[in-house]
C-alpha cells in the first residue's frame, strides 16, 4: 500500500515569500511611484529614454526591496560593522585618489566607477543601531559620544569632497538613531539654540555677510553662495538665483488645480533647470497645482507615519532604531527637496523620493524600503 502525497499548488508555495509584507507601506509607495511615472513622462518627454530608464530604475528598486525584505533583521545587524567599515575605507580612498568631476572629488574606480558616500546613507543608521543594541540597558553619556564620533567621521569626509546634500542625508540618518536611542534633552537644546541664533544673525546681517570677500571659513564658497542666493535670489536672477526663481514661478503658476498633464509651459519651454532630477517638484506642481501637491504630501505622510509605526512595534532595539532612522531618511529627502525648490532652503543635490530621476538614489530607496518591510515582516511572522 503506497501513500499518496498531494503536492501543494504553486500559489501555496509562493505565499510564504509574501507573508508579512506591509500593505499600508506598499500602498503609499505605489501612490508615489504612480506620481513619479506621470511626472517623468511629462518632464522627460524630450530626454530620449529617460522615462523608460526611470521605470527600469523603479523595477530595480522594487527587486532590491523584495530581496532585502526576505532577510531577517538579525542578519542585517551582522552586516552593520563590515558595511560601515567598507564605506569609510572607500571614503578615505576617494579623498586620496578619487575621481574629480565638476570640481567635486566624490567617485572612485573599483572596476566600475562608484560614489561611496551613497553607501553611508544605509550603513550609518545600521552601524549606530548596532552600537546602541550592544549597549542596551547600560547606556552612558560616553556611549553617545562614541556614536557622535562614528557619525562625524563619514560626514566630515563627505563634506570635504564637497557634497553638502549627501552629507546632510547621512547626518540626518545618524542623528535620528541617536535621538531615538534616548539622547538627553540637555544635549539637544544647546545645538538647536545655537543654530537658531546663527540663522537669525545670517538673516539680519545678510548684506554684510554675503558681501564679496567675506570668508565663512567653515563653508566652501559655493555653499556660502547657495545660502546667500536663498536669502535674496533677485541679486543674480540669471545666474545663481535662476534655479530658485524659476522653481517658484512654476509652483505659483500651477495655481489650485494645475495647468494639466503635459501642459506645463515652464517645464516644456525648458525654463525649469534640472526638471527631471532635483527640480522635478516644480514641474509636478505646475501641472497638478495645489491639489496635486496636497495629494503628494499626503502620500509621503502615509509613508512616514507607517514607517514610524513599524519602528514603534519592532521586536528589538536594533530594529526600532533602524526603522526609525530609515523613515527619517525618507522624510529628509522629501522635506529638503520640496524646501529647496520652494525657496525656503538652500539648493542642494537631494532628489525627491520615487519622483526624481536617478539610479543610485532609487537603489538606496529600495534598500530602505526593504529594511522596513523586513522589520514589519519579522514582527508579523513572530505574532503568527
Amino acid at each position: 500500500m503506497s501513500a499518496v502525497f498531494n503536492q501543494p499548488s504553486l500559489a501555496r508555495r509562493v505565499a510564504p515569500i509574501f507573508q508579512g509584507f506591509d500593505g499600508f507601506l506598499a500602498f503609499a509607495v505605489l501612490l508615489l511611484v504612480f506620481a513619479g511615472l506621470l511626472t517623468m513622462y511629462s518632464s522627460g518627454y524630450d530626454h530620449g529614454s529617460r522615462f523608460a530608464d526611470h521605470g527600469r530604475n523603479m523595477l530595480l528598486a522594487g527587486f532590491i526591496m523584495f530581496v532585502v525584505a526576505q532577510v531577517p533583521p538579525q542578519r542585517l545587524m551582522v552586516a552593520a560593522v563590515p558595511l560601515y567599515t567598507m564605506g569609510v575605507a572607500l571614503l578615505v580612498a576617494v579623498a586620496l585618489f578619487g575621481i574629480t568631476k565638476k570640481g567635486a572629488q566624490r567617485w572612485i574606480n573599483v572596476g566600475v566607477v562608484i560614489q561611496p558616500s551613497e553607501i553611508l546613507k544605509i550603513a550609518m543608521p545600521l552601524m549606530l543601531a548596532w552600537w546602541f543594541q550592544r549597549r542596551e540597558g547600560q547606556l552612558r553619556p560616553l556611549d553617545f559620544v562614541v556614536a557622535t564620533v562614528l557619525l562625524a567621521v563619514p560626514v566630515g569626509l563627505i563634506m570635504k569632497q564637497p557634497d553638502l546634500g549627501t552629507s546632510l542625508l547621512v547626518l540626518a540618518a545618524g542623528l535620528a538613531v541617536i535621538f531615538f536611542a534616548g539622547l538627553p534633552w540637555k544635549l539637544i537644546v544647546p545645538p538647536v539654540v545655537i543654530g537658531a541664533v546663527a540663522v537669525t544673525l545670517i538673516v539680519g546681517f545678510e548684506s554684510q555677510l554675503c558681501a564679496d570677500g567675506v570668508d565663512w571659513r567653515v563653508l566652501h564658497d559655493y555653499q556660502k553662495q547657495r545660502v546667500c542666493t536663498l536669502l535674496d535670489p533677485s541679486k543674480d536672477p540669471l545666474g545663481k538665483g535662476f534655479h530658485i526663481i524659476q522653481g517658484m514661478i512654476a509652483i505659483g503658476s500651477g495655481g489650485v488645480g494645475g495647468k494639466g498633464f503635459m501642459q506645463g509651459t515652464q517645464t516644456h519651454l525648458e525654463f525649469i533647470p534640472e526638471r527631471t532630477t532635483d527640480f522635478i517638484f516644480a514641474a509636478y506642481s505646475e501641472e497638478f497645482g495645489l491639489v496635486g501637491n496636497l495629494a503628494l504630501i499626503a502620500a509621503f505622510i502615509l509613508l512616514i507615519f507607517r514607517g514610524l509605526a513599524i519602528a514603534a512595534t519592532a521586536q528589538t532595539l536594533f530594529s526600532r532604531l533602524l526603522a526609525g532612522a530609515v523613515t527619517m531618511i525618507f522624510f529628509t529627502y522629501a522635506f529638503v527637496n520640496m524646501g529647496m525648490v520652494s525657496g525656503i532652503l538652500p539648493v542642494v543635490g537631494v532628489p525627491l523620493p520615487f519622483i526624481s530621476y536617478g539610479g543610485t538614489a532609487m537603489v538606496t530607496l529600495g534598500l530602505g524600503l526593504g529594511i522596513l518591510m523586513s522589520i514589519a515582516r519579522a514582527r508579523k511572522l513572530a505574532q503568527n
